[in-house]
């Protein structure tokens, strides 16, 4: 799970471009993104992973080497197995919000959840992450230093203890370690 605002196109283009392809697991983004976004996010992001970059439907399976967008103007959880849409009222002025997912992430799979805290301009991210320490999930921010804007990785440290605080570049190794075997 990723969440991101100001910034966040380079932000996530730069991890998508560093993850490895032994990394499988579907990737859900919650970035902060006007409701008259005609795709365009998706398709940049494309251009930086072999992975299918989509905005999810309601009830849109989890598959492995996807990379789900939350539509402009819906919050997105995750369920067993799939993706949901909501468009109850938006939370820290934004939907999709970062804390919706996050949090619908760390009650869906418990430990099984990563969650990363890129640059922001905001506060959302921070108790969603900490939703997700508390199920036994991996809380990763992006260094504040490194950030475009560093409210939200400042709110996220503030609110939970990370298990990773990197500069953005060196997410994708760290993540790759969590759910790959490091070759002999």
């Amino acid at each position: 799970m990723i969440g991101t605002s100001w910034g966040g196109l380079d932000a996530i283009s730069v991890l998508l471009d560093g993850l490895h392809r032994d990394v499988h697991q579907p990737i859900v983004v919650a970035q902060h993104r006007s409701a008259d976004s005609d795709g365009t996010l998706g398709r940049l992001l494309q251009l930086h992973t072999r992975r299918v970059v989509s905005d999810p439907d309601d009830k849109t399976p989890l598959e492995r080497d996807h990379v789900y967008l939350g539509p402009p103007d819906y919050h997105v959880l995750v369920e067993d197995g799939r993706l949901a849409l909501s468009t109850d009222a938006p939370v820290l002025h934004a939907r999709p919000s970062i804390d919706v997912l996050f949090t619908s992430a760390a009650d869906a799979y418990g430990d099984r959840t990563v969650g990363i805290v890129l640059t922001g301009a905001s506060a959302d991210g921070a108790e969603g992450l900490a939703r997700i320490k508390e199920r036994g999930g991996v809380a990763i921010v992006q260094d504040p230093a490194t950030s475009e804007r560093r409210a939200m990785p400042d709110a996220a440290l503030a609110l939970t203890v990370a298990d990773a605080v990197l500069p953005l570049e060196e997410i994708p190794l760290f993540v790759f370690g969590l759910c790959c075997e490091v070759p002999a």
